[in-house]
């Protein structure tokens, strides 16, 4: 655990009315503070030239009010590492260190007062992440379930080595890409959380959520299902469908509805997260509730107040 005050993650997750808060958009985040990420490594890149800068986010978003803050590891990968000259051992500690930094975060806040049981989360991105071009929105790779299980297995024990109190394995476009993290994530001795990321009601490989939730009904390793880096709009049905297929808490953090323009490398529309929705979203039976790309603290400390019947800044 986290914190001397953290329950273990799966008793957090117990009580039917309970609602963690998750975090928002790190690399938002990061660019707000000035850092360039543009780049294959992204946010990862960090881990190795600017660690402190990764503890100010991670720590911004506790103090926002966030129960639950992830790591930088979504594209930190072996491949990616490999790519930029890092060797195998290196890469290693530089996982390792993802889910370090978070709880680094952590003790601050709580030496700070924070005043409540505080989770690191190991994020985990899928396998179109490393590949930096998108892919993680279509899926289909055109490989196979055991070729993706070797490419996330290693990385995935390394972090369950670190001790997080949960692994995100998010953004997840397709329910192939979901049974070879089933595999992957077996006998790691870690909690498992895993999200689709989705368009309207289907993967974003096009599978029905249905179908791509069943999956994951009896997944020991897995203690909470849901989708992430979609659209507000699409989160509440998906909520719905997978408290109902699964019976497991559902996790959801959404974009902020902006929409990117590539061509005009620029985000275009309005936002459409709200705290509104987040306790539509929990009705619905979310349990783990935040934001992804293009939510950040401010909007994080309102779905805290209005989860929490309070300000808890």
């Amino acid at each position: 655990m986290t914190t001397a005050a953290a329950p273990p993650f799966t008793d957090a997750l117990a009580s039917p009315s309970a609602a963690l808060v998750l975090d928002g958009g790190l690399s938002d985040q990061l660019e707000s503070a000035g850092h360039d990420l543009g780049d294959a490594l992204w946010s990862a890149r960090l881990l190795a030239e600017d660690p402190e800068a990764l503890v100010a986010a991670h720590l911004a978003y506790y103090e926002a009010g966030a129960d639950v803050v992830t790591s930088a590891g979504y594209q930190a990968t072996f491949e990616g590492f490999a790519r930029r000259g890092i060797d195998r051992k290196r890469a290693a500690g530089l996982l390792a260190l993802s889910v370090d930094l978070v709880r680094q975060a952590a003790r601050r806040a709580g030496a700070a007062g924070a005043g409540r049981p505080l989770w690191v989360a190991a994020s985990a991105g899928p396998y179109g992440a490393v590949l930096a071009d998108g892919s993680e929105y279509r899926g289909r790779y055109g490989l196979g379930t055991a070729a993706l299980e070797a490419f996330h297995r290693p990385r995935l024990e390394v972090l369950a080595a670190a001790a997080p109190d949960v692994l995100a394995l998010e953004t997840v476009p397709d329910a192939d890409e979901a049974r070879a993290l089933l595999r992957a994530v077996r006998g790691l001795g870690v909690p498992a959380w895993l999200s689709y990321t989705v368009s309207g009601d289907r993967t974003r490989a096009g599978q029905p959520l249905e179908e791509a939730f069943a999956l994951l009904a009896d997944a020991e390793e897995v203690v909470a299902v849901g989708v992430n880096c979609c659209a507000p709009e699409d989160a509440l049905r998906a909520v719905r469908v997978a408290a109902r297929v699964t019976g497991k808490p559902v996790v959801v953090y959404p974009n902020s509805g902006e929409r990117w323009d590539a061509a005009a490398r620029g985000w275009r529309g309005r936002p459409a997260f709200s705290a509104d929705l987040a306790e539509e979203w929990r009705e619905a039976g979310a349990r783990l509730i935040g934001g992804c790309c293009r939510v950040g603290p401010d909007a994080v400390a309102a779905v805290a107040e209005r989860l929490r019947g309070r300000g808890d800044r």
